[in-house]
């Protein structure tokens, strides 16, 4: 849970700048300031440009997240005499300055001699934003590693036509995390670029299981020695990394494909399977120290690696139809951890920002200030402010978004 106390009065400003204080905010003013200002002395003076305030940024920042609530597909509907205007927040400042901001925004304005990461224009708030996460919560002992569904907003690609699909460039990122299965709150960030040499480009990509390998031991190189329990989809299981953790104090249970895992080092007899038919809940079990190699039947052969829990130890999964079905602890544990996962994607990921940029670092900048909110979000449900006001997630940012305007003082309505 958190790890600070929170007072009752406490606003949905407060719980967002515990991961995006105000020092990360005036970064960003100097930083676009100083891009705007070498960007006129190469193409020429720019009349209508004054320098942004911090007052400004937050109102920048407000007009994006509010694409988080409404789904406009873009910010500058909030204007126009559209379905999506919103006069209410439309006049803290015109349209035209609104862009000239977004045309400067930055938040690492150049490059230095020392750099060599393709996202070197986020790097440093992505480390900040990462600090914040660790600082004010503590994980569960259960957690998962996955990809958050960031797709586009399903309401637009229902509606939209081919050729505007066919315009939408497809991302050159992928974005991985490792989550607290108890409650939500999004522990780490993996960015993966899809483009570039080297040790995290498509050389890379081409083979799938080293790639997805040094994934899970960027998301976990914080977790060592913790006894934490992670959970890994078949992109990520396998046998060689689970021993690779164990000795580090990480355990995992995982679901094993043979199409997409990486099978090598476990038995070829448990990886096929058994001409003859099995009823529901019949599992085979092969055992190496720890390690735990298990085929369960329910409708098909699902396997598990686990050197978390005892092969031997039964569990049930409830199903409405067929009622309890017998199986190993692990697979029980794992139905239930990745349940909540799919929960949580169903209720958050439609508060991702909608605004879609085509610079690769501005899509992953957006894409955390969205994760930013949704933990802000969670930790609010966890705390004592959340009794006395009680907001949805909608309505919380909506109240984010009008306090970044200024439109409403901090302290809660009642």
């Amino acid at each position: 849970g958190p790890t600070r106390k929170m007072p009752l009065t406490a606003s949905a400003m407060d719980f967002f700048q515990l991961f995006v204080p105000d020092n990360v905010l005036k970064n960003m003013v100097v930083q676009t300031n100083m891009y705007a200002k070498k960007y006129q002395e190469r193409f020429g003076s720019d009349d209508a440009w004054i320098d942004v305030t911090l007052t400004e940024m937050k109102a920048f920042l407000g007009y994006m997240i509010s694409t988080s609530i409404h789904h406009c597909e873009s910010v500058l509907s909030i204007w126009s005499s559209g379905f999506y205007s919103n006069k209410s927040i439309a006049l803290i400042m015109t349209q035209s300055r609104f862009e000239k901001i977004l045309k400067y925004f930055h938040v690492v304005a150049f490059r230095s001699s020392q750099t060599t990461h393709s996202l070197y224009k986020i790097q440093p708030f992505l480390d900040s934003l990462q600090n914040g996460f660790d600082s004010a919560f503590r994980p569960s002992q259960a957690q998962v590693l996955h990809e958050p569904l960031i797709d586009e907003d399903p309401v637009f690609i229902a509606t939209c036509t081919e050729r505007e699909l066919r315009k939408r460039k497809k991302r050159k990122f992928s974005l991985w995390v490792r989550q607290c299965s108890s409650t939500g709150f999004i522990c780490q960030i993996y960015v993966h670029l899809k483009e570039g040499s080297g040790a995290d480009g498509l050389d890379a990509l081409k083979n799938k299981p080293q790639l997805h390998s040094m994934v899970a031991k960027s998301l976990c190189q914080n977790a060592s020695g913790k006894n934490y329990i992670i959970f890994t989809g078949p992109s990520i299981t396998s046998l060689n990394l689970f021993e690779e953790f164990e000795k580090q104090g990480i355990y995992c249970c995982g679901l094993l494909s043979t199409r997409k895992s990486d099978c090598t080092g476990l038995p070829p007899s448990m990886l096929n399977n058994s001409e003859t038919p099995q009823s529901r809940g019949q599992y085979r079990i092969r055992m190496k120290g720890n390690m735990s190699l298990i085929c369960w039947y329910n409708k098909g052969h699902f396997r598990f690696l686990t050197n978390a829990y005892s092969p031997v130890q039964q569990g049930v999964i409830i199903k409405r139809k067929s009622g309890e079905i017998p199986c190993p602890l692990a697979v029980e544990a794992f139905a239930a951890h990745l349940s909540y996962i799919c929960k949580y994607d169903d209720k958050y990921s439609k508060y991702f920002i909608s605004h879609k940029p085509n610079k690769t670092w501005q899509q992953v900048f957006w894409f955390a200030i969205s994760i930013a909110i949704n933990n802000a979000y969670i930790l609010y449900k966890m705390s004592e402010a959340y009794h006395v006001t009680r907001y949805s997630r909608a309505q919380f940012g909506e109240r984010l978004v009008k306090e970044l305007l200024g439109l409403e003082d901090t302290s809660p309505s009642h």
